[in-house]
């Protein structure tokens, strides 16, 4: 039976649109004392040249070494003496400051944060030293077999696009960038159309918006940055790695960008891989015993869309790994079990509903909705689009998602002739 779930009543969001074309969304939530405040700038690794991928990563972390009126010390004495979290994050198609604390701190942060998305200084002695510490997490990753086989996953599906690209970067370009292509990239991508201020919990929404326009009101306009769609090319890309005995795999298909609102292709992901009951779980690990660890998901952005299956195993099951997932995303395509569509509908329900109850996860998605859709999506709208998907459509749409071929990564323990055992298992 179809659960009927409905969120929380909370008031609507407010949305006020700046002469510059800085957008404030305001989130009300009345019932909680704390409030998270994020300035969301429309630029990522993707919208970076081959020469300067990582240019932006390496801005959202020298963004807090300083600003015009305070130093790297002041600015995080400011948060933390209002008991503040400060953070920030990069990614494909946006970046994003964030502070969260006390809700009557709320027009505080706003005008916190746009000192540091505005008047950022860059100075070269904490550039200097910052570089050590972006080159430390450059090796983490590289370290670390499934983040290189999502890399290498990103780069089978978008191919020549900057997509494909990762997010924190190349070496080369944290070793060279320059105080000076730190101020360009500001100059160039940091404009009003680009940037969305949301504030959402125990906020006075009066309050923020006046600090928005106060912090963010001179802002240059600039262009809309909207991405182009990436082409999707699927692929095959292994990278050996002396680090543990297992194989790492990502493999996976073309969803819809984010601003097609599919919900087919985001419960198509649950319904085979999320939790230990899941098609992908039952039979690789319950039944076989091939893996440890598997799981499923769907990740859209603004230039286009992935469900990515992720495994890791002993390198001698990788044939049969590829062999048994191929023919689960085939069944799914031939018939949706009506107990999994259910499963996998009530968990993404629940997500949503717990999504709605975080403070960062209502600002993030009332900003991407603002960047891909123009308008801001609610709890209500999101839940009726996921209860509306029918059995027919996910099996429609894991049939139409596997049309191109599939993207295949695998790092780690890989021997040298993977590549050609992937093909053989794909065309079999």
């Amino acid at each position: 039976m179809r659960a009927r779930m409905q969120p929380h009543a909370l008031p609507p969001p407010l949305i006020e649109t700046l002469p510059n074309g800085v957008r404030v969304v305001a989130l009300p939530m009345p019932h909680l004392r704390t409030a998270s405040v994020s300035v969301f700038v429309r630029v990522g690794s993707a919208h970076e040249s081959r020469a300067l991928n990582g240019i932006g990563h390496v801005l959202e972390h020298m963004a807090f070494k300083g600003t015009r009126e305070r130093d790297a010390h002041r600015v995080n004495l400011d948060a933390e003496r209002l008991g503040a979290e400060v953070n920030a994050h990069t990614d494909k198609d946006h970046t994003a400051y964030h502070m969260r604390g006390l809700g009557v701190h709320a027009p505080q942060f706003v005008t916190m944060l746009g000192d540091i998305v505005r008047h950022a200084t860059f100075p070269d002695d904490e550039l200097a030293r910052e570089r050590e510490v972006l080159l430390q997490e450059v090796a983490e990753v590289e370290d670390d077999p499934m983040a290189m086989a999502y890399q290498q996953f990103d780069q089978a599906c978008w191919g020549v696009h900057p997509a494909a690209q990762p997010v924190i970067g190349q070496r080369r370009v944290i070793e060279r960038c320059t105080r000076e292509q730190l101020v360009e990239h500001v100059q160039q991508h940091y404009t009003g159309s680009n940037v969305v201020v949301a504030a959402a919990g125990a906020i006075d929404v009066d309050a923020v918006v006046q600090s928005a326009v106060a912090a963010f009101g001179d802002m240059p306009r600039g262009a809309p940055q909207a991405l182009p769609p990436a082409g999707y090319a699927s692929g095959i890309r292994v990278k050996r790695m002396d680090v543990g005995r297992q194989t790492h795999l990502v493999l996976g298909y073309p969803l819809a960008a984010r601003g097609a609102e599919d919900a087919a292709g985001d419960l198509a992901a649950a319904v085979l891989g999320d939790g230990m009951s899941s098609p992908l779980l039952l039979e690789l690990r319950e039944k076989r015993g091939l893996v440890y660890h598997a799981a499923c998901n769907a990740d859209r952005f603004e230039f286009g869309g992935q469900l990515a299956i992720e495994a890791s195993f002993a390198p001698k099951h990788l044939s049969t790994v590829l062999r048994e997932t191929v023919q689960l995303l085939r069944r799914q395509a031939e018939r949706i079990d009506p107990v999994d569509l259910e499963r996998a509908r009530n968990q993404m329900l629940v997500r949503l509903m717990r999504h709605d109850e975080r403070l960062s996860q209502r600002t993030e998605d009332a900003a991407l909705d603002l960047f891909a859709l123009g308008r801001v999506r609610t709890a209500a709208e999101r839940v009726a689009q996921v209860q509306a998907v029918g059995g027919a459509q996910v099996r429609e749409a894991f049939e139409r998602m596997q049309q191109p071929g599939a993207s295949v990564a695998l790092a780690g323990s890989v021997g040298r002739a993977t590549t050609q055992r992937v093909r053989e298992v794909l065309a079999g």
